[in-house]
């Protein structure tokens, strides 16, 4: 009879919701008819590696964590931090440097010079740098400055240590002309000329940036900006790393421990693929390691570094383009994100991306019911509900999520 709902309906509707619980279960852990995933553009991880003999480790465990132009007598100490590789050699590289790296296990990429292919020590090198920053306006030798440095030059240079060695990648670092499109730096001719840029990047496998924004009074987004603009003129094809300020460079202003986690994780949700740190201060006095001997700086660096290190698998895969979506409730502070799965886990990288203030960010997660997710490194779980997880955010916080279920990929 109509409106009565008899035995039999009603325990057929408590079965129909009992087998939508259990497909909302299912999917959720990747077992059901989910939506596929997709992937956003990817360079290959530490996979990328492989096209070396002797190149960067190619494991998936590794992620590039480096210093820029550090003595090698230092090496056992920036280990102990979770340095696991040396970028320039002042210099060098020379037998001594060759050996003091090798007797700590501290890759590095260093100038081509024919003494080092034929170094015992030899293996300890993983790459050819070529010049620092050729972006930049370069210093006359009697004094004043002089253009950058073109592209084609370069590419030359890229195509000797390639025919010299094709068992090492050449990596190359631009300067911060990259994304600060006020700098005068690369000089009145090259500053007129962005096109410059993809030009660089086609001399070099590695290809790296730097700028240093607390130093230079510049908006601390600027650094995973430069990242996506750089990944963005490389078509996606070749691994970008960048360099992270640790140190008052000039004696004026230092980065505090929570910029310096700040910049290094913006930089990696913006798909950085190794990160550097530059550790020289020059006044008021001159200290090429000065993190090492900074009571604040130290033991930020070695807990960013082993929260990395832990995380480089998750790292090493493409991130999901169809995985999350993501609402602020502060429009001045929007918060960028990064999605990956991982051995059955999902994992979601997210920071504050602009000094905005206090928000609230909800995320969707796609094809996903009720869990609890782990923020990782924070001693605290929360709750995600029909997929969603809400969390508070302020300028520039860095959060990470990890939520026990990945649907299909396939």
């Amino acid at each position: 009879m109509k409106g009565t709902t008899t035995p039999a309906r009603r325990g057929r509707s408590a079965a129909l919701r009992v087998i939508a619980a259990l497909a909302a279960i299912a999917i959720c852990y990747g077992q059901g008819p989910a939506v596929r995933d997709t992937y956003l553009p990817w360079e290959g991880g530490a996979a990328y590696y492989g096209k070396w003999s002797s190149g960067p480790p190619r494991d998936a465990g590794f992620f590039p964590i480096t210093v820029w132009l550090q003595d090698p007598a230092t090496a056992k100490e920036y280990k102990a931090i979770g340095v696991n590789m040396f970028v320039g050699l002042w210099r060098g590289p020379n037998e001594d440097q060759l050996q003091k790296l090798t007797e700590a296990g501290m890759p590095v990429l260093a100038s081509l010079r024919p003494s080092a292919l034929e170094s015992p020590h030899a293996t300890i090198i993983r790459g050819w740098t070529l010049m620092d920053e050729p972006d930049n306006a370069q210093a006359k030798p009697g004094g004043g400055w002089g253009p950058c440095v073109l592209p084609p030059v370069i590419a030359t240079q890229y195509g000797e240590r390639r025919a010299a060695d094709p068992a090492r990648p050449v990596f190359l670092n631009l300067g911060q002309g990259v994304i600060n499109e006020k700098w005068r730096g690369r000089g009145e001719f090259c500053g007129q000329h962005p096109e410059h840029y993809p030009e660089y990047i086609r001399g070099a496998d590695i290809v790296s940036y730097d700028v240093y924004p607390v130093n230079n009074d510049l908006p601390l987004w600027y650094v995973g900006a430069g990242v996506a603009r750089l990944r963005e003129w490389a078509g996606y094809q070749k691994p970008v790393w960048n360099f992270i300020e640790t140190t008052a460079i000039r004696g004026k202003r230092k980065p505090s421990p929570a910029q310096i986690e700040a910049q290094v994780w913006m930089s990696i949700i913006q798909g950085s693929m190794g990160i550097g740190y530059f550790c020289h201060q020059f006044s008021p006095a001159e200290d090429a390691a000065a993190p090492l001997k900074d009571p604040e700086t130290r033991p930020a660096l070695a807990r960013i570094n082993r929260q990395i290190a832990s995380l480089a698998p998750v790292l090493n895969v493409p991130s999901v383009a169809n995985g999350v979506t993501v609402l602020s409730s502060n429009s001045n502070t929007p918060i960028d994100a990064m999605l990956k799965r991982h051995a059955g886990f999902t994992y979601l990288f997210a920071v504050g991306a602009r000094p905005g203030g206090t928000t609230t960010a909800t995320f969707k997660f796609r094809d996903c019911g009720d869990l609890t997710a782990e923020v990782i490194a924070e001693s605290r779980t929360i709750p995600v509900r029909a997929g969603t997880l809400e969390d508070a955010f302020t300028d520039y916080q860095v959060h990470i999520y990890k939520l026990p279920f990945a649907p299909n990929r396939r």
